[in-house]
């Protein structure tokens, strides 16, 4: 069985995270995560600080995920480490299934059209005006119809669509599959915009969805811890 949630890294969740991860039992988690971010998150240094020689668009992103974050009163990660660490109580084994970020980031500004970075360039300046009720905008239009978003997205930026969501789906749909050959039971924790895109390329596996609208309501959340308790009931001891 594979439990996938779709979680949003600057979106206070962490409880409910640790609560689905913790309850579930999990033989291994799963996290978007690359080695240098995941060593990053767990000795507490944080994603804050990022290297000179990072990309200037991977710099910004995480600059802005940061000040979000603090508005939403989260830590950006803050997720994906109470994952970690309930994880890591229930013994279950981590696993990092993303691809390198820095790296990732470096390729979408060395691929961007002009016309496209152009876009990019100007899309923050509302973003810096509108702080939080802009992430909350978007992720309501998300909600609502999950495929024109993304469509729309690709249309305005296709580079940034192909590198951050279509390649690193496949990149980690392939991890969960190698992981799949070891472990029976798994909780897989990324950023909601990859859940679909990953389901797709997991067709013919047991999959478990749990989606970040869902955990931030509570009377959703409420159906959830229902499932998992009802769930775990009926296994064969």
């Amino acid at each position: 069985m594979i439990t996938i949630i779709g979680t949003g890294h600057v979106f206070k969740i962490a409880d409910q995270v640790s609560f689905i991860v913790k309850y579930t039992w999990p033989d291994a988690v799963l996290v978007e995560l690359d080695e240098r971010r995941y060593t990053a998150l767990t000795n507490d240094t944080g994603e804050k600080k990022t290297s000179e020689s990072s990309s200037k668009l991977y710099r910004e992103s995480a600059e802005y995920q940061n000040k979000i974050s603090e508005k939403n009163g989260a830590k950006p990660g803050g997720e994906l480490l109470a994952a970690i660490l309930a994880g890591k109580v229930i013994g279950a084994e981590i696993i990092c299934i993303d691809k390198d970020a820095e790296q990732t980031m470096k390729e979408v500004e060395e691929g961007m059209s002009s016309i496209e970075r152009a876009r990019y360039t100007l899309s923050p300046l509302t973003d810096r005006l509108s702080g939080r009720d802009k992430i909350n905008v978007a992720h309501s239009g998300f909600v609502a119809d999950e495929e024109t978003y993304v469509r729309k997205m690709r249309k305005r930026f296709p580079t940034l669509v192909e590198k951050l969501i279509d390649e690193r789906n496949a990149y980690m749909a392939e991890k969960i599959k190698e992981a799949s050959e070891k472990y029976k039971n798994m909780v897989v924790v990324v950023g909601d915009a990859h859940v679909r895109g990953i389901c797709e390329l997991l067709n013919s596996m047991d999959i478990y969805k749990i989606r970040l609208a869902e955990m931030m309501d509570q009377e959703s959340m409420n159906r959830i811890k229902s499932h998992i308790w009802n769930r775990k009931s009926e296994e064969p001891l």
